[in-house]
């Protein structure tokens, strides 16, 4: 029984090992965040103390300035067509306006 445990002391550690380094081994691909992070800390190089505090805040809360898909772009223009219409009249307007 002793040297039933005594391997099991010796062995174990063996496998959480190959376990381990399977796994750290592996690098993970920086998300958006962390590039964006690593982008506007480079930006930031010559700034210091709060004018790098502002510079930080402003630089990770900006969002991409996209225009959006063609469908958002449409439903955008047919929603500021249909800004009189109301109940059916605009649902009527909004299928047509989208469908074209």
């Amino acid at each position: 029984m002793k040297t039933l445990i005594a391997a099991c002391v010796l062995v174990c550690p063996l496998f959480a090992t190959g376990a381990f380094a399977q796994s750290a081994s592996a690098p993970k691909a920086p998300t958006a965040q962390q590039e964006k992070m690593k982008t506007c800390n480079a930006e930031a190089a010559d700034k210091k103390g709060d004018e790098r505090k502002a510079f930080m805040k402003e630089c990770l809360s900006n969002k991409p300035a996209s225009a959006g898909t063609p469908q958002q772009q449409k439903m955008k223009t047919c929603n500021a067509e249909a800004a009189g219409k109301k109940g059916d009249e605009r649902k009527a307007f909004m299928k047509q306006c989208l469908s074209a």
